[in-house]
């Protein structure tokens, strides 16, 4: 089986007014749990959610950064994956208990998807919605329909043995004038898409399983995005959380433990910093 390279592909169904999306995942998601050493369903539904926060940032027309988080009261108390409108992503995993469960109720529980967008310019919003549905890809369409009125669909896949993920979306641009028209052409593109098997969109490129999917159809295909892993942790990032540390606190730890070190919970990259390195943090202010 030969996979294809990270991708994220637009596209247009002009005369039905549709877009559409599909993301192919390997080296990106294999990267974000490379360091970890999660459990089968927890693999699962992490590469689940990387699939559709790239579909998710897609859909935004703006430069900045999104967040997508499940938190509940099951086997994972907290996932999360962090992308930009450049398709750089980074996820984690956190578990209160070590577990065997599969599937999005079983591993989350009872809880919410919290959607953080921080356009680079302008105010920050947020969306929270219950995750009440069996999947993944149910609970975002009904996002799409609580918070945007848009009817959308998505398609999320994962194949645990090549350790790939992928997504398709199809999302109905209300911009004519027959509404009850472009819904039945919304929902003949749903079903379309809805015949897309696992092997085909983990091994076809994108215009062939486009055109395997919509040979009947017009499709006008954007350029391609390439979707990458990128942490953003930084040794400054650390610097500036240590500064925010009053500096008898710093001079106590760095007595105890001659250093102060901090560890990423994304790549679990360890970042230490000596005396001399935090020497212009250790100034006591006087009053």
């Amino acid at each position: 089986m030969t996979s294809q390279p990270d991708i994220l592909h637009r596209y247009l169904f002009d005369d039905l007014h549709v877009r559409g999306e599909l993301v192919q995942l390997s080296q990106t998601y294999q990267q974000i749990i490379e360091p970890h050493n999660y459990p089968s369903g927890v693999r699962q539904l992490l590469g689940e959610l990387v699939a559709a926060t790239c579909l998710l940032t897609a859909t935004l027309k703006f430069e900045g950064e999104i967040a997508v988080q499940l938190q509940g009261d099951g086997p994972i108390g907290y996932l999360a994956v962090n992308g930009n409108h450049q398709q750089q992503m980074r996820g984690i995993a956190k578990l209160s208990e070590q577990t065997n469960a599969t599937g999005l109720q079983a591993l989350i529980g009872k809880g919410n998807m919290v959607i953080t967008i921080r356009p680079s310019k302008g105010e920050p919003y947020q969306g929270v919605v219950a995750l009440e549905h069996a999947t993944l890809a149910e609970c975002l369409a009904h996002y799409f329909e609580a918070s945007e009125q848009i009817p959308t669909k998505i398609w999320l896949f994962h194949d645990d043995t090549n350790q790939q993920a992928a997504g398709s979306l199809v999302q109905l641009l209300p911009d004519g004038d027959n509404k009850q028209q472009q819904l039945n052409d919304f929902d003949h593109l749903c079903q379309l898409t809805e015949t897309i098997k696992a092997d085909e969109i983990f091994t076809l490129d994108a215009k062939e399983l486009l055109y395997r999917l919509y040979h009947q159809e017009q499709v006008r295909l954007f350029d391609p995005q390439t979707v990458e892993y990128q942490c953003s942790c930084s040794q400054q990032k650390c610097l500036n959380a240590i500064a925010q540390i009053e500096p008898s606190e710093i001079k106590s730890i760095l007595a105890e433990q001659g250093n102060i070190s901090m560890t990423c919970d994304y790549c679990l990259s360890t970042y230490q910093f000596d005396q001399a390195q935090l020497a212009h943090l250790l100034v006591e202010t006087k009053h």
